[in-house]
């Protein structure tokens, strides 16, 4: 699984994931597929592809949730495979689809 699969799983499912880095910090994909790093403050001395590679725990939880169902909606963690298994349910269809989209 690469950056690529993760920002189309975000994107497609409108989800928010996280895994935590190797250095402890913790990196945040959004529904848009941007990654960020909310504590890193200088020049990072890793690669995101290298750490989402080794990564084995991740947490999901849906994006745009207003304030008052936040405490309804609770994020749930998932495995690699788990999360390898929402890139490839539909890919089928999806990679038909992506070779047309202009």
């Amino acid at each position: 699984m690469h950056l690529s699969d993760l920002r189309k799983i975000t994107v497609k499912k409108h989800l928010l994931v996280r895994f935590r880095l190797s250095n402890g910090m913790e990196c945040v994909m959004d529904e848009h597929g941007v990654a960020r790093v909310p504590e890193l403050r200088a020049v990072p001395g890793f690669s995101l592809e290298d750490e989402l590679a080794q990564a084995q725990n991740f947490v999901v939880e849906p994006a745009g949730v207003s304030e008052k169902d936040k405490g309804r909606v609770k994020p749930r963690s998932c495995s690699r495979a788990e999360i390898e298994a929402m890139s490839t349910v539909g890919a089928g269809a999806d990679s038909a689809h992506d070779e047309h989209d202009e």
